[in-house]
């Protein structure tokens, strides 16, 4: 574990259960949108995978499912614990493992990588010199034409959030809200788990600077939820299959419109090593 880790992660993901957060409401909105812009970029299995900040696992599951190598690392040993028991219990032959590991220095040799997926890191990094050092890494590792995914956290999503829960009532969160808006530092004095923990909310021109900065070309940048993410009766929509294609439909339509990025919680950049 990096002696500077961000405070409070740790804390943090022993009081969220980081799996069924992707279950239901805006995280599944969040799961499905991001499978439908990996799935136009992921390479034909069986592809070497490093999935790293990959949480407790749901994604590299889903990868080794389809046949893909997939060696997840996270910095939080409970996360770690549960991908290894979610990827033992995989009746696939694909080679699937976890391991405590940090998004800076990466435990993998050059060119090894046909794909890194980055889909915590970069918000979990507040200064530029680890998020750029996070996306060097994965360059490093990636063979030439190989395919970084990289998440971020979207500058307005506290602000957004805050007014549709109703928790920009809180004054602690209403401060929370200002240091967000004012240079992306997202700090929690509180402790409170909805309130998140210490971390960095993009601009989505930081975000594609960022990745650009790190030799990557840019093939995609996307708002995964856009603003349905905000809808109050967000299940109904994607409990209808119907109801939940047309949504899907909606949502890639308007995924790259330039003043819509910011609207959704979430941030996806997808770039390729250069040759």
């Amino acid at each position: 574990m990096a002696d500077h880790e961000p405070a409070g992660m740790q804390d943090h993901y022993a009081d969220v259960e980081e799996a069924r957060r992707l279950g239901a409401g805006a995280g599944r909105l969040e799961w499905m949108r991001t499978w439908a812009v990996l799935e136009r970029h992921l390479p034909a299995p069986p592809a070497t995978v490093l999935d790293v900040g990959g949480g407790p696992g749901r994604y590299a599951a889903e990868l080794a499912s389809r046949g893909h190598a997939v060696r997840l690392l996270d910095p939080v040993e409970r996360h770690v614990e549960e991908a290894a028991r979610r990827l033992a219990a995989l009746r696939t032959g694909a080679s699937a493992t976890a391991e405590v590991g940090d998004a800076r220095a990466l435990p993998a040799a050059d060119g090894s990588a046909d794909v890194v997926l980055l889909l915590g890191p970069l918000y979990h990094l507040q200064e530029r010199d680890d998020r750029l050092a996070a996306l060097s890494e994965a360059r490093r590792v990636l063979r030439p034409g190989g395919v970084v995914a990289a998440a971020a956290i979207s500058r307005f999503a506290s602000l957004m959030d805050g007014l549709r829960k109703g928790l920009i009532d809180d004054p602690a969160f209403r401060s929370i809200v200002d240091g967000d808006l004012d240079d992306g530092r997202h700090v929690n004095p509180t402790g409170h788990p909805r309130y998140f923990t210490t971390a960095y909310f993009h601009r989505p021109d930081e975000l594609r600077a960022e990745v650009a900065a790190a030799g990557f070309g840019i093939v995609d940048l996307v708002s995964l939820e856009g603003p349905a993410w905000m809808a109050d009766d967000l299940d109904r929509w994607l409990g209808d299959d119907a109801m939940r294609e047309r949504l899907l439909g909606w949502l890639a339509r308007v995924e790259s419109e330039p003043t819509l990025l910011g609207a959704g919680a979430h941030l996806l950049a997808v770039g390729v090593a250069p040759a």
